[in-house]
């Protein structure tokens, strides 16, 4: 057993000899099985919070309506939930209720994937009443029990399985496909934060083109918010080499796909931050500018070394080029650069204000801009005697 796990062992052992169950559950024991690197764990256990309390000194109330509190160790927080089973869900999100239970194995069939309901106890000992192991030997993704159950329970969990997928490279067992083809449209119930942070992780997987080619299958594709909903678009997307692109790489590539103009529309309708959005918006007119010919200095700098490499790998995805040497041979342009930020140009606006005695206006940041042009090109020298001569042999001033 190794890290996150032996961090989280006193814990285990403190709720055995309170004398309750306690095992650790959920993606961290998936991904140890994989030999996957391991972030955190989840702790499930047969002791109610009530009781937990009772064994811990400092907790933390972050679920307990459900189960769930935080318990602190040594200044680390571990996250230990009691056994449970679930009401009827109303909302294809959420249950009614939820009821305490004692029995492991009850609280393991509440759960999305057979990999995902796999425990392990303190030992290493591993409980696998639903064969998830062998899901994981046969790499496959199945629902424990009936698929149409599952999904209607919870409809994040049509985008959960096709996530998987382009994150393990895994198929989906045949009545599972079925079961997201039939309740396909049930993710309309779901918020668009929660299907994004699906389509994120998705996003960053390295077999995304399997998980694309199953949501035009299914037609999943269909109720996502913007953007990957148009078959077209998706289709189009297939023709290139996506697995080694990031997310943000992707929503570029989507966006040029699109050909939309309505760019800040479309990503706000995924609710992404504010930032994200100015940022995607002015990459996509750097890549306009790139299919139309090679970086100008002025355009580099105006990007900026990271834009520029977002840029530049997808307009190599684009080209059908390797984007593996894109990130180094943007940072050699932009290192080349006379002046790689305002703050290195030779003068400032008070200098302007200074030579031409004339009060303040929007002519100071455009001339400023002309200069820094010009220092880029070659024109002139980035020296602030040099650059005074030529915006008076230009007539600028």
């Amino acid at each position: 057993m190794k890290e996150p796990f032996l961090s989280a062992l006193p814990i285990i052992e403190e709720i055995e000899n309170a004398g309750f169950e306690a095992y650790f559950v959920g993606g961290s024991v998936r991904d140890y099985l994989l030999g996957k690197e391991i972030h955190d764990v989840d702790i499930a256990t047969s002791a109610t919070p009530a009781e937990l309390k009772t064994i811990f000194s400092k907790t933390i109330d972050v679920g307990i309506a459900h189960g769930t509190i935080i318990v602190i160790r040594q200044g680390q927080g571990f996250e230990v939930t009691t056994y449970r089973t679930e009401a009827e869900y109303k909302d294809y999100r959420r249950p009614e209720s939820v009821s305490f239970v004692r029995h492991l194995e009850e609280d393991l069939k509440r759960r999305d994937f057979t990999m995902n309901a796999i425990a392990m106890n303190k030992t290493g000992s591993i409980v696998d009443p639903f064969e998830g192991r062998h899901a994981l030997k046969n790499k496959v993704i199945e629902t424990v029990g009936s698929a149409d159950e599952r999904f209607q329970e919870d409809a994040l969990r049509l985008m959960r399985a096709i996530r998987f997928v382009s994150q393990l490279g895994f198929h989906l067992e045949m009545e599972t496909e079925k079961a997201i083809d039939s309740n396909a449209h049930l993710l309309l119930h779901i918020s668009v934060e929660r299907i994004m942070a699906e389509m994120v992780k998705m996003l960053e997987g390295p077999y995304k083109s399997e998980a694309f080619k199953i949501l035009l299958r299914s037609g999943l594709y269909k109720y996502l918010p913007a953007l990957f909903n148009k078959r077209e678009v998706l289709l189009a997307a297939l023709d290139y080499r996506i697995s080694p692109l990031n997310e943000n790489q992707m929503w570029l590539l989507f966006l040029y796909l699109s050909q939309t103009t309505c760019t800040d529309r479309e990503l706000k309708k995924w609710k992404l931050p504010t930032k994200k959005i100015k940022a995607l918006t002015r990459a996509l007119d750097y890549l306009k500018l790139r299919l139309l010919h090679e970086w100008t200095a002025y355009e580099l700098f105006k990007a900026g070394r990271e834009t520029g490499v977002l840029v530049e790998t997808v307009y190599e995805t684009i080209q059908h080029r390797p984007i593996g040497s894109a990130a180094e041979r943007i940072y050699g342009h932009f290192d080349k650069l006379v002046i790689k930020a305002r703050n290195q140009l030779a003068v400032t606006g008070n200098d302007l204000l200074i030579w031409a005695g004339e009060p303040g206006g929007p002519w100071v940041k455009e001339l400023l801009e002309e200069i820094i042009k010009a220092v880029l090109n070659g024109d002139i020298p980035n020296d602030k005697q040099e650059i005074r001569r030529w915006v008076t042999a230009c007539g600028l001033l």
